[in-house]
């Protein structure tokens, strides 16, 4: 069935078929505008500022990097979609094996939730504040639980339709965030105080490589899912353009909104330490242009987290969860109800648990990218039939379903990752080292991770199928990076 013929997509993570392939490399921009529309990037920028005491040009040089490193691992590894046409998960088939990919797998599923679990509470925080400013209603156990259950479900239906809603909301929510985000901007530049933002003195240079770091969180995490949105583009796709498209949609949104939050810290210094991410955006604009930007976050929230769900869905299918993707979406939907109402609820500090998470998210995910990313750049050509193989007969079963090699060099990187973080309920034991204390553990995992798997003995695979021996027509990015592919 052609994808293309129906609204609902219901392809799971079987590989697209090469006549199947009707993307375009330029979707891929709108889809990383709307996976970055979240306000939560003005709370980080605020944090630069007044926990990090960083000043105006140290927030710029955060905000431009940050994108830059995470987005670009992100785009280099979704080249690999359009080789394989499968998600970015089912690929890790072939590097870990069928069964030791069920360890990775677990990771990324598992981190999705919380990831969801935080978009859900801010997409809630958001509701609740335009009902405040539109109709004075404050906020309590009842309305949280509804907003949350609002939330929630309207992901659920967005992203359990695929691929083509997905496309088409997030093309007209970068318009809209796009417009009103000059509206924003135009009335920040007329009423900030630019004296005070200029004469602010910079803070520390490991202030800013730990502030570059927690901002780069947030885009590594979507390094497992990138290929889940290339997997419909055709072979022949540039992998430069997959790279530059990448980039430039995320950072377009993640540049002048942390900035954003910077210049609004310098005036407002309890932003950073706000009760929730959203409210203060109604004490900082004027109602006319708080409520209608805050409409537009909300829905670009209910995106981002219909993207992580859209991906969440082929990771618990690529586990084994035997039901369509759009029921695999589901699962997740449950638990970030669930999480969601507990950290709204329950939690002191929404803050707190929010840079915690993403501490401890670009760990978990920076194991996996570096095998990975090795893996790929070595020119590794995937064979659909054995990708869909769980059994003893799959050319990726390889010992007992693992590649120790790729299994090896993740644990042994995942478990030093942790020995480096230190977040507010707990510390590894080298969270004190240069490296740990500059925010660099994630950087460190993934040199490990690669370091390791490139000098193991390689892992036999499948040679390529006909007709994907020229798939690799992205070489004028990798070429430079490694050897010439082997042919596997």
């Amino acid at each position: 069935m052609d994808i293309d013929a129906g609204a609902v997509e219901t392809r799971g993570i079987e590989p697209v078929p090469d006549g199947e392939r009707h993307g375009r490399v330029r979707e891929l921009f709108p889809t990383w505008v709307a996976a970055n529309i979240s306000v939560l990037l003005l709370t980080m920028g605020a944090g630069l500022v007044v926990s990090g005491g960083l000043n105006i040009w140290q927030v710029l040089v955060a905000a431009v990097c940050a994108p830059l490193v995470s987005y670009g691992i992100v785009g280099v590894l979704s080249i690999a979609g359009k080789r394989g046409g499968s998600p970015g998960m089912t690929l890790s088939r072939a590097v870990f094996g069928q069964r030791g990919n069920l360890l990775p797998g677990a990771v990324t599923w598992s981190a999705r939730w919380g990831w969801e679990t935080i978009n859900a509470v801010t997409g809630a925080y958001a509701l609740l504040t335009i009902l405040n400013l539109l109709f004075g209603i404050k906020s309590g156990t009842a309305l949280i639980v509804v907003a949350l259950v609002l939330f929630v479900g309207g992901t659920f239906l967005v992203s359990g339709m695929g691929r083509k809603a997905l496309l088409l909301c997030n093309r007209w929510s970068a318009y809209l965030f796009g417009g009103f985000s000059v509206l924003v901007i135009a009335y920040l530049i007329n009423s900030t105080d630019w004296h005070a933002v200029l004469a602010r003195p910079a803070g520390s240079t490991a202030t800013l490589i730990a502030g570059i770091g927690t901002i780069a969180a947030g885009g590594i995490s979507w390094a497992p899912s990138g290929a889940d949105f290339t997997r419909y583009l055709p072979r022949s796709a540039s992998g430069r353009r997959i790279v530059a498209h990448t980039v430039g949609g995320a950072g377009i949104v993640v540049v002048p909104m942390v900035i954003l939050g910077g210049v609004m810290a310098i005036g407002t210094p309890d932003l950073a330490s706000a009760s929730d991410p959203v409210s203060f955006i109604g004490e900082l604009l004027p109602a006319w242009l708080a409520v209608p930007y805050l409409i537009v976050a909300l829905v670009g929230m209910l995106l981002i987290n219909s993207l992580s769900m859209y991906s969440a869905g082929f990771t618990a299918q690529t586990l084994g969860v035997k039901v369509p993707r759009a029921w695999a979406v589901s699962v997740n939907a449950v638990i970030s109800l669930v999480g969601g109402a507990l950290l709204m609820l329950v939690a002191t500090s929404f803050i707190s648990s929010f840079i915690a998470f993403l501490t401890l998210l670009a760990v978990s995910f920076s194991a996996w990218i570096g095998v990975f990313g090795v893996d790929m750049l070595r020119g590794r050509a995937y064979d659909a039939r054995a990708l869909m193989d769980t059994t003893r007969t799959s050319a990726y079963w390889y010992r007992g379903g693992f590649a120790w090699q790729a299994v090896t060099a993740w644990a042994a990187a995942l478990a030093f990752g942790l020995c480096l973080t230190s977040v507010s309920w707990f510390s590894g034991p080298l969270s004190d080292t240069w490296i740990g204390e500059n925010g660099l553990g994630w950087v460190a995992t993934i040199a490990v991770a690669a370091g390791l798997y490139a000098v193991l003995p390689r892992t036999d695979g499948p040679t390529a199928a006909p007709g994907q021996a020229g798939e690799d027509r992205d070489r004028e990015l990798v070429d430079a990076l490694a050897p010439a592919p082997e042919g596997r």
